[in-house]
């Protein structure tokens, strides 16, 4: 696995509080990679996340509607990515949030044969940005919190059938192909067939042989 840079911002961002360790977590602060930022989605996000959850070709493939309304996407956010570990995907160049990545623990909604001491990452990037290697970059640093800061055992990723540039993400990160579960309902109500691939934490540490944080 190549190396690359992914360490927690030294200055957490305006507005967030809570928790246990307020304003000291990797999830408070935010974490930095060569060319993004992760951080918890604020308010302020709702256009920029419009910009890129309203095109078709996103969120269908991974089994959710494309956004409505920036209003839509103020909902999501106050929502759906105010749960822990979810992260704004923001570009340093431009400060932009541009796609979203989040760490799942076991709920009933993923793979049946995920433990208690295991997650699921989830993420998309909007299509201006496919190719570029950006989404393989969050990946690996949240593998890296999965595994060194959460105390996981083996971390996930499912895809359903035909969503090729997803299971590419996976291959590059160095998941292996685990197993398929047919007749899955996704949150759009149709019926799929979803495949899963999965890293050990023992995988992760001697693909990482070498390299440095």
């Amino acid at each position: 696995m190549e190396q690359q840079l992914c360490q927690s911002s030294s200055t957490p961002p305006a507005g967030r509080h809570g928790g246990e360790n307020a304003g000291t977590s990797a999830m408070d602060r935010g974490i930095v990679t060569d060319r993004l930022i992760l951080r918890p989605w604020q308010e302020s996000d709702a256009k920029s996340l419009y910009r890129y959850a309203r095109d078709p070709a996103i969120g269908p493939v991974a089994g959710w509607p494309p956004h409505v309304s920036v209003e839509d996407s103020l909902n999501i956010i106050r929502t759906v990515f105010a749960a822990p570990e979810t992260y704004a995907v923001v570009l340093k160049e431009t400060g932009e949030p541009v796609g979203s990545i989040g760490v799942m623990f076991g709920d009933g909604l993923h793979s049946a044969e995920m433990q208690a001491d295991e997650a699921e990452i989830g993420y998309w990037i909007g299509k201006p940005y496919w190719g570029r290697g950006l989404i393989p970059e969050a990946v690996r640093c949240l593998l890296r919190r999965c595994f060194e800061d959460l105390g996981m055992a083996a971390v996930w990723c499912g895809y359903y059938e035909g969503n090729t540039n997803s299971r590419r993400v996976m291959d590059k990160c160095g998941f292996r192909f685990h197993h398929t579960e047919g007749g899955k309902t996704s949150p759009l109500g149709d019926v799929r067939t979803e495949h899963f691939m999965r890293m050990t934490k023992e995988e992760w540490e001697r693909s990482n042989v070498g390299t440095t944080k």
